[in-house]
């Protein structure tokens, strides 16, 4: 049976997800690129899956609260502030994955999109001069150790907040809006 890795920053994250046809591995990776990072490969390289899902909240500055973004392309914010020749800061995943998910902007599915997911080690407050449909401190790391290891990656964001409208306070009365929507996704798109 295949196995599939899906991943969470933090235990109020956490959604029960069903992919018929494989195994679900609940992995709290815990916050920020390092341990994102430590957490996913402890896990790639115990259970070899076939693909890692981050499942999490997100930031924005171009979406609004409510929308679930897609993502299989990822940005380090951290990275392309050093400049320096042959560092690597955005990857996009181009291998085939076993299924398609939709983001769900306004409340219409948008199958097309090329989203990013700007991933940094500091919980964006303010408007950032990096582009990315969503931010979150997880995504880049966890598509590295995918990359090194031959295993599909995929995102999957909720917009919490607005970048720079009270965003931690938004972030945390938006945790159980979170859930409650993620779940419902799943239970729709992974029959």
């Amino acid at each position: 049976m295949e196995k599939v890795i899906v991943t969470f920053a933090l235990p109020d994250e956490r959604v029960d997800i069903s992919v018929p046809g494989a195994e679900v591995i609940p992995v709290v990776t815990h916050v920020g690129k390092a341990c994102s990072a430590l957490a996913t490969m402890r896990a790639v390289l115990q259970y070899r899956p076939r693909l890692v899902l981050n499942v999490g909240t997100a930031g924005t500055l171009r979406h609004n609260i409510g929308d679930i973004i897609v993502s299989r392309h990822t940005f380090d914010r951290d990275l392309v502030k050093t400049q320096l020749p042959g560092i690597r800061y955005d990857y996009c995943q181009d291998d085939e994955l076993p299924w398609r998910l939709p983001s769900v902007l306004n409340g219409k599915e948008a199958w097309e999109g090329d989203f990013t997911v700007n991933t940094g080690d500091e919980f964006v407050t303010n408007v950032a001069d990096t582009a990315g449909d969503v931010y979150d401190m997880e995504a880049f790391a966890q598509m590295l150790v995918c990359r090194e290891e031959q295993v599909s990656f995929m995102a999957v964001k909720y917009v919490t907040d607005i970048i720079g409208q009270n965003s931690v306070k938004q972030w945390a009365d938006k945790l159980a809006d979170a859930r409650a929507a993620l779940t419902d996704y799943f239970g729709k798109y992974l029959k």
